[in-house]
């Protein structure tokens, strides 16, 4: 399996030209076999980059904005009680900071995504899932931070860090119970982040970072595949899942959030990781082509696919075609393999000469069957 790319342009004249001038230049072409160089990298990912850059300047302006909607809220009822006790928790350490949380949604994956190359061994099989992680974890943050600056909410310390200052009659409202954070006596810093609840940032990065993990080991480990892995696989699967969940969790522990504030961030982590990863993969759930790394240079349409045996596992025929890696192309097309075996829907036959390899497909048809309904 290579290190992916060579380029080329399409400068061919088109013969239906009537004039016979050349025809519109094509898009660039990608070898996703061989790696290339870090100019013909750039060519490909500038614009990604770019936009990148874009986003991450708009996020941190919002970011040090002060929330931006005025909330009224009730302190005290006429005989001194506070009306709402769930926001009036003390203010305590993050057990897990917004820094931690952010860093392990990143620098888990990429360790992960790097020892799996021991066996994938693809330069676009790599650069497609930091790639499809960034697209993941950069557009949730943008997603909550616009959410924490437009909506927010309270925090459940937000009346300790508040200190409402009030005086019977002096509000707004029937009855004038009602107050917003003009009444505030504390900190104007604590105060402005303690109005910006929802949702959870902690949550959302986890959840964008895990879930894509998860999703990428699941191709790679062929855990819901055409054979019965072993149970270490499944637990690895889900091992990301139980990461993210416990940092969203610690939240709620710590009192920084409201399980509501968590359940948001969990919703819109994953849904941003299940679409990131679709773009850059041939699919998510169909277990023939969930491995491909997607080319930017056309569709892919199953047929003579390159990388498609960039998989981790080596059970049941995956990844075992080819055992050369480098520049050349790693496998051969299985139907110039002699040997497979022979019935797909009983996964019988007979293989001939020592070379033979199992097919995961079964029988001699090509990788995936060219029809839409194969590609999810």
């Amino acid at each position: 399996m290579g290190l992916t790319s060579r380029f080329q342009r399409n400068n061919a004249t088109d013969p239906a030209s009537p004039t016979g001038s050349p025809a519109r230049e094509g898009p660039l072409v990608m070898n996703m076999s061989q790696r290339p160089t870090f100019g013909q990298w750039i060519r490909a990912t500038w614009l990604d980059l770019v936009t990148m850059v874009i986003m991450g300047v708009i996020g941190l302006v919002v970011w040090k904005a002060g929330p931006a909607p005025s909330r009224s809220f009730p302190v005290y009822f006429q005989n001194g009680e506070i009306v709402y006790p769930q926001f009036a928790y003390p203010m305590r350490n993050e057990i897990v900071p917004i820094w931690a949380a952010t860093a392990l949604a990143l620098v888990v994956p990429i360790s992960i995504f790097l020892i799996c190359q021991v066996r994938v061994r693809s330069f676009w099989d790599l650069n497609n899932a930091i790639i499809g992680l960034s697209y993941a974890l950069l557009t949730t943050a943008i997603f909550q931070v616009i959410l924490k600056w437009l909506i927010g909410g309270f925090r459940p310390h937000f009346l300790t860090v508040c200190k409402p200052s009030v005086q019977q009659g002096t509000g707004n409202g029937l009855g004038q119970i009602m107050y917003d954070r003009r009444v505030c006596t504390g900190d104007q810093k604590e105060i402005d982040d303690s109005l910006e609840s929802f949702p959870s940032g902690h949550s959302t990065a986890a959840f964008s970072g895990f879930v894509f993990l998860s999703l990428y080991l699941n191709a790679k480990l062929k855990v819901w595949s055409n054979y019965h892995p072993a149970m270490w696989k499944l637990i690895a699967i889900y091992a990301p899942i139980l990461g993210a969940t416990l940092i969203a969790g610690a939240l709620t522990i710590d009192e920084y959030h409201n399980w509501y504030d968590c359940l948001a961030g969990a919703i819109i982590g994953t849904v941003m990781a299940f679409s990131a990863y679709r773009m850059v993969y041939a699919s998510i759930w169909d277990w023939r082509t969930n491995h491909i790394p997607l080319n930017r240079a056309g569709p892919f349409n199953g047929a003579g696919t390159e990388l498609k045996n960039a998989v981790f596992t080596r059970q049941a025929g995956w990844g075992v075609a080819g055992r050369r890696f480098g520049g050349k192309q790693h496998v051969a097309d299985h139907e110039q393999q002699s040997g497979v075996v022979a019935n797909e829907g009983h996964g019988q036959g007979s293989s001939s000469g020592p070379a033979s390899v199992r097919n995961p497909w079964g029988g001699s048809r090509s990788y995936v069957r060219n029809d839409p309904e194969n590609t999810v």
